[in-house]
């Protein structure tokens, strides 16, 4: 039996307000020439729209327009037109960039999606390029693993795409070194790790081209959920603080050796059998952290060509010319310092086959993970608030009632905890027991903990079977003092029958004894 049931054919309506939600007021509501609204609609649009500040998206008619000479496609800039050619269209760019245009005289192939081009982040999109879970599993993933329910999960021709649509628009800054971007991308790659039973596809594009949902590719809706950006960071800082890493990286002094003098950049450009499927990094990726390697040694660009077309010749499977110099010009764009530690890792594991392991250090970008004391730490890790609670619990509870009683607040207040996290942290527990009694001011609150009332518990079963025994014993001896051994034991039986006294399966244990003596 299904446990979400789904309507996949969505109204002209409903896709409106998909929309809406994805899109929030980062581009127009209704065109500015040819609308099919009426004149007083788009007045009162307009006025809205003039709130803040517009933006445009990228769209592309067909998969096979994302070609090596550009993106073949046209720049929307208002929610009617969308709407309008939604069915026509295959891919958008659901966050918004602030400047775009085309490159071509005849407005063909367009240009202006980078990520240092952003204006606002919309929605987080995770690709799970296969069709081996159902829509339930997917659901039931994010519950489980992530940080909630999806908005959206639209399928694709080989799996699907989850949208996490935000509450409100996380804007982007060049400030201090694009830092907002920064920390918009870790949350994505956190999302994307989160969802890997699912087998999520970790290096997908953070913020690229994606499905563009329309009438008939929407496998699951729930407009409801959406994400603030602060719990986003939050959570994220979480799943960061669990892998032991910080969210920003800094760089050592250079190190006494190259990184050209490591082994494992040895093993990586001797290896040449490197392929690459959908999903996992592969010869194209090779060769673009080999170009950021130059890029962040210092090489100038035609000695990293140079290099770069020696290693293309050794692969069995070598990448045209083009394309190499397209992800040469890339390296050298200055968007990137230098080439990722995990993107290094993941590649020894795919293609370096001969058992080795090896230590990743990238010379003067050298990368380091630390993790502050706990007392320095803006978030704690929930299972340590767990314990915190439990270890109050346990020193405040005074008699042997399992409960301590105390409002929700002041439970906050003595364990340091706020009040937001300790109700996450209830759902999430398995060691952590609270009861409410009475209503309204009469309403009393009490904290417990599984171990504290399965003691309790035993406890309270062993004083009744005491209690229970003697009970019995009593009655016996009442009963036998007056009756005669062999006659009266079986009135007894048939009275402690009739009483209740015991359970019903003791009584032909007790008959079976007259035989015995």
């Amino acid at each position: 039996m299904a446990i979400f049931a789904f309507t996949k054919e969505k109204t002209t309506e409903e896709l409106a307000q998909v929309y809406d939600v994805l899109l929030h007021e980062g581009i127009t509501t209704y065109k500015k020439k040819q609308s099919k609204a009426s004149l007083p609609v788009r007045v009162q649009a307009e006025k809205q729209d003039r709130v803040h500040k517009k933006g445009a998206l990228f769209v592309v008619r067909d998969k096979a327009h994302f070609t090596a000479s550009g993106v073949r496609g046209y720049i929307v800039t208002s929610k009617e037109t969308l709407l309008e050619d939604a069915q026509a269209l295959t891919h958008f760019t659901p966050n918004v960039y602030r400047t775009f245009g085309y490159t071509d005289e005849k407005r063909r192939y367009i240009h202006g999606f980078e990520e240092r081009n952003l204006q606002q982040i919309n929605t987080f999109v995770v690709d799970i390029d296969t069709k081996k879970y159902t829509v339930n599993e997917l659901l039931l993933t994010c519950m489980d693993d992530s940080i909630g329910l999806p908005t959206l999960i639209v399928e694709s021709t080989r799996g699907y795409q989850l949208y996490f649509a935000l509450q409100q628009p996380f804007f982007i800054s060049p400030k201090n070194d694009f830092r907002g971007l920064k920390v918009a991308k870790r949350i994505s790659d956190n999302l994307k790790q989160s969802l890997q039973a699912v087998e999520a596809d970790v290096f997908c594009n953070d913020f690229g081209f994606f499905r563009l949902p329309n009438a008939t590719n929407i496998v699951y809706t729930g407009l409801e959920n959406v994400y603030g950006v602060g719990s986003l960071i939050d959570w994220s800082m979480r799943q960061d603080d669990n892998k032991d890493r910080p969210l920003f990286v800094l760089a050592t002094k250079r190190l006494a050796s190259s990184v050209l003098q490591s082994d494992w950049f040895d093993a990586l450009v001797h290896t040449v059998n490197i392929n690459g499927d959908k999903g996992k990094l592969g010869r194209n990726n090779t060769l673009f952290t080999l170009a950021l390697i130059g890029y962040s040694e210092g090489w100038n660009m035609e000695r990293t060509e140079n290099f770069l077309d020696e290693f293309n010749a050794r692969l069995e499977a070598p990448l045209n010319a083009s394309d190499l110099h397209t992800i040469l010009q890339s390296a050298y764009s200055g968007k990137y310092h230098g080439p990722s530690k995990e993107y290094v890792e993941e590649l020894l594991a795919l293609h370096v086959r001969n058992g080795a392991s090896y230590k990743v250090s990238l010379g003067h970008r050298c990368w380091y993970k630390f993790k502050k004391a706990r007392e320095d730490r803006q978030r704690s890790h929930y299972d340590e608030w767990e314990q915190d609670i439990i270890e109050y619990i346990t020193a405040q509870k005074q008699t042997t009632e399992p409960f301590i009683w105390l409002t929700q607040k002041e439970m906050c207040e003595a364990v340091g905890i706020p009040q937001s996290s300790l109700n996450v942290l209830l759902k999430k527990s398995t060691k952590l027991i609270k009861t409410v009694t009475g209503k309204g001011r009469a309403s009393k609150t009490g904290w417990t903990t599984v171990q504290l009332f399965i003691t309790y518990s035993l406890n309270l079963v062993r004083a009744q079977k005491q209690s229970y025994t003697t009970y019995v014993k009593q009655i016996i001896e009442a009963y036998v003092n007056e009756l005669e051994p062999v006659a009266g034991y079986h009135v007894l039986i048939q009275k402690l029958s009739l009483l209740k006294v015991l359970p019903d399966n003791h009584y032909q244990s007790f008959l079976s004894l007259e035989g015995s003596g």
